[in-house]
């Protein structure tokens, strides 16, 4: 499990003094393992616009969560039989998760902190849109082809009474180009098989004797060919399917085989070029949105401590990855260290109530700002 809770707390005399509370009331009990979560000096903007921001970061920061699980979710379907490797192509800026989310330093590059809260925003809106939209269009075309190439596959293998003949047939099992004979090709159960030896002739008159060959076996059952005069064919389709004998409707023409076989060498062809930059769009767009969302998380925290704590600005971000047994304590402790700051929070306010300017939407309410970053992005059925 790989859970963290991205906190923020005021600054004492110093943010300094801040963090090592935190770290003198956490340190007992192996509570937490905690790092210090650097955000940079961001524009603060007017009131209205940060109550505002507030409102739109909870809806951003759920639709890119959704959008970085789903890039997650398909590279692990497009690895099908390597799931186990999935976890490592899951990189945000070349370092796996947990490096990344402790180490965090913002990207003033892509997000430049001259900008206003709401212009980085909507850079980060845009950005994510764009990778949910290439997504779509890349998972669709590749799902076709994979959906064509499988039900090719498909056809190519179960059961002789379904299964596609092409490639178990040659072309000298066949009395080909004759205006009166026919050669059919016969289902018959194994358990039936002294059965269609001692019949086959006498199910239809103008059977040619000794004409049945086994072509071919599966657990269940054996393909046997069988040649006869065309006029008597109606007659033998009926009187097998009375002894459980199931004669297959097959012509054999060579061109329509072939085609068959080019078209699943061209779908696999195909499906093998778009695999390798498939998995490299993947894994790209992955980290993308990865950061993309761990920005978020900042923007959110910084948003949230100063509508909380006020100006100036004066706040301490703290990452704290809880220890799983100790959550319960944690949770106790971080309380008391901090339930100075809210008299109103006994620990969780009901996620209906409606305060403005604080985003409560499926979000626990505590005296202290809080937001869980959970890493467990894959859902393995």
């Amino acid at each position: 499990m790989t859970e963290f809770w991205l906190i923020s707390a005021p600054g004492e005399k110093t943010c300094q003094q801040t963090w090592d509370k935190l770290m003198a009331a956490t340190r007992n009990n192996n509570l937490s393992t905690n790092n210090k979560f650097n955000i940079p000096d961001l524009k603060v903007g007017t009131l209205d616009v940060l109550v505002g921001l507030s409102d739109e970061l909870a809806k951003l920061d759920s639709f890119v969560e959704s959008v970085v699980k789903k890039v997650s979710q398909y590279m692990a379907d497009v690895l099908e039989d390597t799931k186990d490797k999935v976890q490592e192509n899951l990189l945000a800026n070349g370092v796996d998760l947990v490096t990344y989310i402790t180490r965090f330093q913002w990207d003033m590059a892509k997000y430049p902190i001259k900008q206003s809260l709401k212009n980085i925003s909507e850079i980060i809106a845009k950005q994510v849109t764009q990778i949910d939209n290439d997504l779509k269009a890349r998972a669709s075309a590749y799902n076709n082809l994979k959906g064509n190439l499988q039900n090719l596959e498909r056809k190519n293998a179960g059961s002789l009474l379904t299964r596609s003949l092409a490639d178990i047939v040659k072309r000298e099992d066949f009395v080909l180009d004759s205006e009166y004979l026919i050669t059919l090709l016969v289902v018959v159960p194994k358990t039936n098989y002294i059965e269609w030896q001692k019949t086959y002739e006498t199910l239809a008159e103008m059977v040619v004797p000794r004409s049945t060959n086994l072509l071919f076996e599966d657990q269940e059952s054996g393909l046997f060919s069988v040649t006869l005069f065309r006029k008597a064919m109606d007659d033998f389709r009926h009187k097998a399917r009375e002894c459980k004998f199931t004669v297959r409707d097959f012509q054999y023409n060579e061109e329509e085989m072939k085609a068959d076989k080019e078209e699943m060498t061209r779908l696999s062809t195909d499906k093998k070029k778009q695999f390798g930059p498939l998995v490299r769009w993947l894994k790209v767009n992955f980290s993308e949105g990865f950061i993309a969302w761990i920005h978020i998380k900042a923007l959110r925290v910084f948003v949230e401590s100063v509508l909380r704590y006020g100006l100036p600005v004066n706040f301490q971000a703290m990452l704290l990855q809880p220890n799983k047994k100790n959550m319960k304590k944690l949770r106790e402790v971080l309380y008391d260290l901090y339930k100075h700051l809210d008299s109103g929070a006994t620990g969780i306010i009901d996620v209906a109530m409606d305060i403005p300017g604080l985003n409560l939407s499926q979000q626990e309410y505590y005296p202290y700002v809080y937001y869980k970053i959970d890493c467990n992005l894959l859902d393995f059925k």
